[in-house]
Order: C-alpha cells, then structure tokens, then sequence
C-alpha cells in the first residue's frame, strides 16, 4: 500500500461523518482523490432535494484526502461550493479532487462532483495550509495517547 492509500485509511478509520455518508475510496494518490457515496433519505431537505451540506461534505473529504496525501498534515483555510444542479434520493455522487498548486504553505485543489449521468451537480474549491507535521509521525504519536 503506497503512502497516499495509507493516509486515506486512517482518516477513514477515524472519521465517524464520512463513514456515516457512506463514502467509499475509488482512488486516491498525492494531489488526487476520487470517492463516491449514495444519497439516503435522511439527507434530503424539506423540498426533498439532499441538503447542500451533504454534498459539500463529500467534496470536503475528497479535498482532505488529496491534500494530505504528501504525506504533509494539511488543513483546509478557506473553500466554497457552488451547486449548478440538483440531487435527489438515491443518485449515486461521485467527488473528483483536483490538485491546482502546491507551494511549501499552502495548496489549493478543485473539487468537481457528478451524479450517476455524469451531470456536474457541485463544484468546490478550496485551499489548504500544509503544516510541517509528517503524516505518519503525528499518527505514531495517536497511537502513544491511547
């Protein structure tokens, strides 16, 4: 398993509200992310279209997992979300994360996400600081405090 893919499940492992959304990890390398999960009822606002939250909080993962995916802790600053077509009860979303640079600070990455007909129902952008911490060593030190 390459660093990225290791990364990614241990965010997943210890991240309650992705595995709640029922993400699941299709591919995932430094810079790039691409996950998926199916819209449920309970995720649908009174007019029966999924809550815009929700759809931001599947671009928000695919975001974080291409951002720390170098091996880098990276946390987001700054990211916004526009949603040029609905989603109902039962599509199946797909998050593409796009790295658009990467400097020793900061990185900023474009999330486009697509329904099942591959009609592009979110597109987020949003830009990280990527701290000093490596990944794996900040990991190692969770294992010591448990």
């Amino acid at each position: 398993m390459d660093q990225s893919s290791k990364i990614v499940a241990h965010m997943m492992e210890h991240d309650a509200f992705s595995q709640w959304l029922g993400i699941e990890v299709q591919e995932v390398r430094a810079g790039y992310a691409r996950i998926s999960m199916k819209v449920r009822r309970e995720m649908v606002n009174g007019f029966l279209v999924c809550h815009g939250g929700i759809t931001f909080s599947l671009a928000d993962s695919a975001f974080a997992f291409a951002s720390n995916g170098h091996g880098r802790l990276s946390l987001a600053l700054e990211a916004n979300i526009s949603y040029p077509a609905p989603v109902h009860v039962d599509d199946t979303l797909t998050a593409e994360a796009v790295e658009l640079s990467i400097g020793n600070r900061t990185g900023v990455y474009q999330v486009t996400i697509t329904n099942q007909d591959d009609t592009t129902v979110g597109v987020f952008r949003g830009t990280v600081y990527r701290t000093q911490k490596d990944f794996e060593e900040e990991i190692a030190k969770q294992g010591e405090k448990k």
